[in-house]
């Protein structure tokens, strides 16, 4: 619970749960919440998946990964050295008979985690 100036109410248990403002009817646990994170969550990862996957993870496309922040932003120079010293090592893997079409050099892995915020929510979908 939590409680400011003698008002006591739920605790805010995180946006797919409940609302953040201090009021009765924002902590009240939204099962509908429940439902839009799942989906929202499903079409991040299908999007992630593709991502890495679908050839955008390609490493011979680093040089086309920088997107706005790199040109807009303090960092901008730093990630475009970064670039160039992965494409001559790119070329150096070449000359090794590591060539860009190698099936390790297409796809990338990664993982995902979150909080485990409503403990029964997350039992019912994890698997034995």
């Amino acid at each position: 619970f939590e409680e400011r100036n003698g008002v006591r109410l739920p605790s805010y248990k995180g946006d797919i749960i409940n609302g953040d403002a201090f009021d009765e009817k924002s902590r009240i646990p939204d099962p509908q919440r429940l439902i839009r994170a799942y989906c929202q969550s499903a079409a991040t990862l299908n999007l992630l998946r593709a991502f890495a996957t679908g050839g955008y993870a390609a490493m011979q496309r680093v040089t086309q990964w920088d997107l706005d922040f790199a040109k807009h932003s303090e960092q901008g120079d730093r990630y475009q050295e970064l670039a160039h010293r992965v494409d001559e090592a790119l070329g150096f893997m070449a000359a090794a008979g590591l060539t860009l079409d190698h099936p390790i050099m297409q796809a990338t892995e990664f993982w995902t985690s979150h909080e485990c915020l409503l403990l029964p929510y997350e039992q019912a979908l994890t698997r034995k």
